[in-house]
């Protein structure tokens, strides 16, 4: 098992290219399974996801190929059946049930996993696919959907933490080859969904509104191949610019798109963290002294759940107190624990954490528990002095491309150690 050694202390510089979106590219690649046709699919960051969900496809019988950012994907002969032991382990693979039901009015796809950070239902997706006409049951740990055919229909897929990402996404693939008009009401309005919409639209769907809350799917007869560049991915170009202002460097984000990531920019921005950006990318610059804030996570376009961790790294730097809520999952304040114990002053209360600064973090070995956790773990450990060791790092590999080789050009101490 792999773990991060990192030495602290050094501010970042320089410039650094963000990789493709892990959360776009997943249900991207789910949406080959529409068509017979080739898709080939640009700037797909090189991660244990991306490979995973290549895995999952090849299961269904699809011919899946990637040689550096290119996948191309052929799914002229596919099976209804996701294999129980690969999707169960990546709750991303849960979006190759609206595209299996669309094209072959069938689908056996067993309950997905993922990240420990609370309770993630799928009950929206599987209420879209009943809204749609199938036939939805729970057997042996499977989802089993069937349907003669799907109609297009108005459907509401707000839940108690805001819109569903992965079930609008899974709605939306199934709706384009649902006979008449779908209409999704409460549709999540990430840039993941517009880019999937993108894709979905070159495929020949007949898709409006991606990025409102409300979507409109106009079913075709049949999709055909397409070639697509998936967009940067905002969470991994938010994690950098915040280990930029946390080690008080400056770093330029080539490639990153600040019109998807306003939150982030204006919490940093609120700090004092000085923010630019213009045709090259995004350049974030730290500051001595760093202002506190409260930060609540909500759905897009507000401050991202995934973003939460690294942010409130952060906010330990900045004297006084700061005020992290947690509105999208309750459970995702594990890294709390391991900030302690690098020396942090954080207290929990309810969804809420308490954060006083500024700390003199020291280094220690801490335990990575979920991907975004990792990642603040690695922030912390590039501003705490002597020597962090972050262990279970195989997280940090699942949505972050060779995250250790960007930091060590950016002048970090950053060393990646193979151990049992």
């Amino acid at each position: 098992m792999h773990s991060f050694l990192i030495k602290g202390g050094t501010p970042l510089h320089g410039e650094v290219e963000i990789s493709g979106a892990k959360n776009a590219v997943l249900p991207i690649m789910a949406a080959a399974l529409l068509t017979r046709d080739e898709c080939v699919i640009h700037n797909a960051p090189v991660l244990s996801d991306v490979s995973f969900m290549g895995r999952v496809l090849t299961s269904l019988g699809a011919k899946v190929r990637q040689r550096g950012h290119t996948i191309t994907i052929q799914a002229d002969r596919i099976n209804g059946h996701g294999d129980y032991e690969l999707v169960r382990k990546m709750r991303g693979s849960i979006c190759i049930l609206g595209p299996l039901l669309a094209r072959l009015k069938h689908a056996e796809v067993s309950f997905p996993g993922g990240c420990v950070i609370g309770a993630r239902p799928i009950d929206l997706h599987l209420k879209a696919m009943r809204a749609l006409g199938a036939n939805v049951k729970v057997e042996a740990g499977y989802v089993v959907a069937k349907a003669r055919r799907l109609e297009g229909v108005r459907m509401f897929l707000g839940g108690k933490a805001g819109p569903t990402v992965l079930g609008t996404a899974n709605a939306m693939m199934a709706a384009t080859l649902a006979e008449g008009v779908t209409v999704i009401e409460s549709a999540a309005c990430e840039p993941e969904i517009v880019d999937l919409a993108n894709f979905l639209n070159a495929m020949g769907a007949r898709i409006e509104g991606a990025g409102s809350p409300t979507i409109t799917i106009t079913g075709v007869k049949e999709l055909h191949g397409a070639e697509h560049a998936v967009i940067p991915d905002r969470i991994e170009a938010a994690t950098l610019a915040i280990a930029a202002a946390a080690t008080r460097g400056e770093v330029t984000l080539k490639g990153a798109r600040p019109d998807h990531m306003h939150a982030v920019l204006d919490k940093l921005v609120t700090m004092g963290v000085k923010v630019d950006w213009d045709a090259n990318g995004l350049t974030v610059k730290g500051v001595r002294d760093l202002q506190p804030t409260d930060v609540t996570t909500q759905p897009y376009a507000g401050f991202p759940t995934d973003v939460q961790a690294q942010m409130t790294v952060l906010l330990t730097q900045a004297p006084g107190v700061s005020i992290v809520t947690e509105r999208i999952f309750e459970s995702r304040f594990m890294h709390i624990g391991e900030l302690l114990r690098l020396g942090a002053d954080i207290t929990l209360e309810g969804p809420s954490a308490v954060i006083k600064g500024p700390a003199r973090l020291s280094g220690a070995a801490v335990m990575a528990s979920d991907l975004r956790a990792s990642a603040a773990l690695v922030v912390a450990g590039l501003i705490a002095r002597g020597e962090t060791l972050v262990k279970r790092v195989y997280h940090l590999d699942r949505g972050y491309e060779k995250l250790e080789v960007k930091l060590r050009r950016l002048g970090a101490s950053v060393q990646r150690l193979k151990r049992s």
